[in-house]
């Protein structure tokens, strides 16, 4: 079976949170006594993640 992969595209503010939510999470997880290996491979993908410039152009009407 095939893997879907997605792209986000988050500006540094949002990714700060994303990374800041996920630590919270992880360790409330942690606090409870329960896994956080779904959590620790997706903070890990977040935090290497290539940065790239694009270009958004806005169309208003």
């Amino acid at each position: 079976m095939r893997r879907t992969s997605y792209h986000v595209y988050l500006n540094g503010e949002e990714r700060r949170l994303l990374i800041n939510s996920l630590n919270d999470s992880r360790n409330k997880l942690i606090a409870e006594g329960r896994y956080t290996d779904l959590i620790d491979e997706v903070l890990i993908k977040v935090a290497n993640a290539k940065i790239q410039k694009i270009k958004v152009v806005s169309k208003c009407p």
